[in-house]
């Protein structure tokens, strides 16, 4: 609630209505009796009421307000200022966001002021849920040889679940494997006793003494040693938690973020100081937008921006264009809702929505459940909408019922969203708004679907996978080709693993990863993998025990519903056995290493290697780096490649394997149908799994509680800390503005080309051994074991600094090969990217980048604006930015530069060796054109992307940090 006056002096307080015999007010657009009402967007109507609500006079105008209600006539010119209810944090992008804030602390108080003052104005919740790595996978026991998936033998079906065998444990003499290693797990600091009782399993091997080893402790492993190597981060949000007001700390192995978000903060509607109000949110991962699903507006946007809204600054938008997408036609049984999911974000790319709001609207809606929804919604980032959004209905109210939604609170919820016009049915299509454009989509089109094997773009129907790998064996090196020649495509390497004998060729599948975070935490969709790996091992079939296998649960719901259902024992007989909770392959942290025969195979025939995974990320070289195709899809059909072993495979013609009796079987002989998809997910999506999440969000677990944490305002930094570090953004903070500078003679870091993503700007994933970062980390006596990742890292600029633009996939056109190098050009030396501008810095010289089309598109990530900052970056000139990425370098200070239209570096014969100076005038305005001059004599414009007037405000103070700090000053 931001109403920063007494209600009697607000301009709107003649809208304010009441619910619950006038017990709850609210603010009721339809009290403003304007028939242009009824016609906008839903979604334009969260945005109405939040500028009603907050309309202070001073960061919110009754300017707004019109200006929003003149939707039609105002979208794609406007600027509208949007106070979410509260912020979303995840740990990745969260600690640097804290860590900020705790540097903030420290600036306020060497100006004398109280540190007290530097808390989030708006609620936030941070969910620690980035960290986790596989050290540990099939058994506990790190370093050993993976077995891969299941044991490569077919298994009687059994009579019964497997049930959690107590005290049964390895014998022998050799120390290396402790009782902890091989035995039943008991309760731990990781998990709760009982969680750990729920899960049944089957036997695994302790490799040193061949005895069984309980499946739950490979989880438990994991997680003891994510909680072991985070500790020092971990104390740090614990201080967080308590020293800052407004800040919620949701544990580790609680959930992943998203999860967490649908099942237990979503309020849909919030209730504050007696006030009733939707629920809407902004966060720091751009897959925020899930949420949109049950009808709560919310998109991901920088760190940096975050940061403002948590200190009490609305996001500023240009007031969006809304398409509004209409469903028609019947769902195919077969489908899965990642097949409807990829079907409706083909179209959406198609459409060139970016940029634009997205909401959806027509007959079909109604079929989809609210986990599809969610599903859809997740995929905003891949065709670039700011948000999908599903207006609230009966279905939604439906599912609000089996979670921790009182009756009293249903009701309520209901009252109010029909009083505002919130809530709609969909088979009505009176109550269809008018939409700046209608696409329409036919439901029963959709078909199976992978996306790879780079990109998640890159569509694939399962029906022409075997035709369409083989085309991309055969294309030259791009987007999709790999340019095998035609006598090495049916390349063959035997290798040895587990003392047999196997080949592996073009196609083959090593890793084979289960995740349930974002776009398959759909029960239905987790629980059809699991019925097709019960029909798989019940039919004799099996996964080849190299293959790296995983099942990586967004939450303890996941693992709950597997289990209850009686489908898990089966997924860890295939090898899929639960490694823990949060993101692992996704994003990078696959750690365990490949067997190395296999790598060895790999290397030996340059093989085209596979992984597939159910998540949404999947860029070259990010699940490993001699794993070189890649393809998303659903888990179902992660399970049916891996039974297979290659994605060089026609489900229809060729058969998945042969039974003992040799018959053989194809994957439309267990695939589960619908119908009993549907009956076992009635059964086991109840409302004891939102119970019992909702117990272990308010438990937490041992570790967590028992975490010591200093009671000081101001963080007391450890300057021995390789994790937290307090930043240089405030070391020069002065409480004037100073006067535009022009950049002078700068020099090109880089000179890089089109599709430049935030995973080559941004580290992400483990730290490479010959990295600047790891010279940092060596230099400071840690061994390479004890890297830990990029991510978890974030805390730390000097080793996030040295991590920007370190990826080894960077094409950097001033050197002319891939890697994370560039050219010094005074000395004409090919050294580390953080090296060269170290050496720029020192001679007081400033650096600007080069860049094509679509520079910073991929994840939101706050160190891409951050990286270059501290690298000396002034500014990046690039033909087009992606959104959000243009925003952050804004919210940095960095100023964003596109060339005019029909002009390119190369049009304007730029080597990238010059030196340019760009001339600053004395006054700044939104869009204006800059003068760049060259030492080669070239003189070209270029357009200063700052949207708003704010933008203008933001880069004159050094960046929003300092605007923010100097506003408390």
């Amino acid at each position: 609630m931001a109403l920063t006056s007494p209600v009697k002096e607000h301009p709107y307080s003649h809208l304010i209505d009441t619910l619950s015999g006038g017990k709850i007010q609210f603010f009721n657009p339809q009290k403003l009796n304007d028939p242009r009402y009824d016609k906008l967007p839903l979604s334009i109507r969260v945005l109405l009421e939040a500028a009603i609500r907050n309309c202070d006079g001073f960061y919110t105008k009754e300017e707004h307000v019109q200006n929003i209600m003149d939707w039609q006539q105002q979208q794609n010119k406007a600027e509208v200022p949007f106070s979410p209810a509260r912020v979303l944090l995840q740990d990745f992008t969260g600690i640097p966001a804290m860590v900020d804030l705790a540097a903030m602390r420290d600036a306020v108080a060497k100006h004398g002021m109280d540190p007290n003052l530097v808390n989030p104005k708006c609620p936030t919740d941070l969910i620690v849920d980035h960290s986790l790595q596989i050290d540990y996978s099939k058994c506990a026991i790190q370093n050993t040889p993976n077995p891969g998936g299941g044991d490569g033998t077919s298994r009687p079906t059994p009579s019964r679940p497997p049930q959690l065998r107590g005290g049964s444990q390895c014998g022998g003499q050799r120390s290396s494997c402790s009782k902890a290693a091989c035995s039943d797990p008991p309760a731990s600091p990781g998990r709760p006793a009982a969680s750990v009782q729920q899960i049944e399993n089957t036997p695994l091997l302790c490799p040193f003494h061949l005895q069984p080893v309980s499946e739950p402790e490979t989880a438990l492993k994991n997680q003891e040693m994510e909680l072991m190597r985070n500790k020092e981060r971990l104390r740090f949000f614990k201080w967080c938690s308590k020293a800052f007001k407004n800040v919620n700390v949701v544990p580790p192995d609680v959930g992943a973020v998203h999860q967490v978000n649908l099942e237990y903060l979503s309020r849909v509607v919030q209730l504050s100081d007696g006030y009733i109000y939707p629920d809407s949110v902004v966060g720091t991962d751009s897959h925020t937008t899930m949420i949109n699903g049950l009808g709560i507006l919310g998109w991901g946007v920088g760190g940096i921006e975050t940061e403002a809204v948590m200190l009490g600054q609305p996001v500023c938008l240009t007031l969006p264009q809304v398409v509004g997408c209409k469903l028609v036609g019947t769902i195919n049984p077969l489908t899965t809702s990642i097949d409807i999911v990829l079907g409706i974000t083909k179209h959406l790319r198609q459409a060139g929505i970016a940029g634009k709001f997205v909401e959806f609207f027509g007959p079909g809606v109604s079929q989809l459940s609210a986990p599809d929804r969610t599903t859809i919604a997740n995929m905003c980032p891949e065709y670039n909408a700011t948000v999908s959004f599903f207006p609230i209905d009966h279905v939604t109210i439906k599912h609000f019922k089996k979670t921790n939604f009182t009756q009293e609170k249903l009701e309520l919820l209901e009252s109010y969203m029909k009083a505002v016009k919130l809530f709609r049915s969909y088979e009505d299509p009176s109550e269809d708004p008018q939409y700046s454009e209608v696409i329409e989509i036919n439901l029963s089109s959709m078909v199976p679907q992978v996306s790879g094997p780079k990109r998640p773009s890159d569509r694939v129907a399962v029906s022409n996978m075997k035709e369409d790998f083989q085309s991309c064996l055969d294309e030259k090196v791009g987007f999709k080709g790999f340019h095998i020649s035609k006598e090495k495509q049916k390349t063959l390497v035997p290798f040895l693993h587990g003392g047999q004998e196997y080949q592996l060729a073009h196609g083959s599948v090593v890793i084979a990863a289960v995740i349930s975070c974002t776009n398959n935490c759909n029960p239905s969709v987790m629980l059809t993998a699991g019925l097709l790996a019960k029909k798989a091992v019940e039919a004799g079939l099996a996964v080849k025990p190299y293959i790296r296998t995983s099942l990586a649960p967004g939450s303890g719901m996941v693992t709950h519903y597997l289990n209850t259902s009686g489908v898990l024992p089966y997924f860890n007989q295939l090898g899929f056995e639960v490694i823990g909770y949060g993101c692992a392959t996704c994003v990078g942290n696959t750690a365990a290493p490949l067997p190395e025969t296999v790598v060895d195979a790999i290397k030996q025939g340059d093989l085209v290697a596979c992984g597939v995974l159910s998540g949404n990320r999947h860029f070259e070289g990010r699940l490993c780096d001699c794993v070189r195709a890649n393809y998303l899809a659903s888990p179902p059909l992660v399970v049916a490649y891996a039974i297979a072993g290659t994605v060089g495979i026609d489900f229809e013609k060729d058969p998945l394997g042969v039974t003992s009796e040799g018959k053989e079987l194809y994957l439309r002989d267990i695939w589960p149908s619908r119908e009993e998809v549907q009956q076992t997910e009635e059964e086991t999506v109840i409302a004891s799994i939102f119970k019992d999440l909702r117990g272990r969000m308010e438990k937490g677990n041992s570790f967590w509680n028992n975490i010591d944490y200093p009671e000081s305002v101001v963080f007391p930094w450890d300057h021995k800390s390789t994790y937290i570090r307090s930043p240089s953004f405030f070391s020069k903070l002065s409480k004037d503005v100073p006067p535009p500078q022009s950049i002078e003679n700068a020099h090109a870091l880089l000179f890089l080309g089109d599709k430049v993503t935030t995973d080559h700007i941004s580290p992400a994933g483990s730290i490479a051994r010959v990295s600047a970062a790891a010279k940092y980390l060596l230099s400071k006596r840690l061994t390479p074991r004890e890297f830990n990742s990029y991510g978890a890292r974030r805390g730390n600029d000097a080793v996030m600094t040295r991590g920007t633009f370190a990826s080894i996939k960077l094409q950097n056109r001033l050197i002319g090969k891939t890697g994370p190098k560039t050219l010094h050009i005074p000395s004409g030396q090919t050294v580390d990217v953080f090296e060269a501008a170290e050496r720029y810095q020192r001679d007081g010289i400033p650096l600007i980048i080069l860049a094509g089309k679509d520079y910073g598109s991929g994840n939101s990530r706050d160190w891409v604006a951050k990286g270059p900052y501290l690298l000396g970056v002034r500014a990046v000139i690039a033909e087009s930015f992606e959104n959000l990425h243009k925003t952050q370098l804004v919210g940095m200070g960095i100023m964003p530069l596109q060339f005019l239209p029909g002009q390119t570096a190369d049009s304007l014969e730029l080597s990238g060796k010059e030196r340019f100076t760009i001339s600053m005038p004395d006054s700044l305005s939104p869009r204006q054109q800059l003068t760049v001059k060259t030492s080669a004599g070239k003189s070209f414009s270029v357009t200063a992307l700052f949207d708003t007037e704010m933008d203008v405000t933001f880069f004159q103070n050094g960046g929003l940090l300092k605007y923010v700090a100097r506003t408390l000053l």
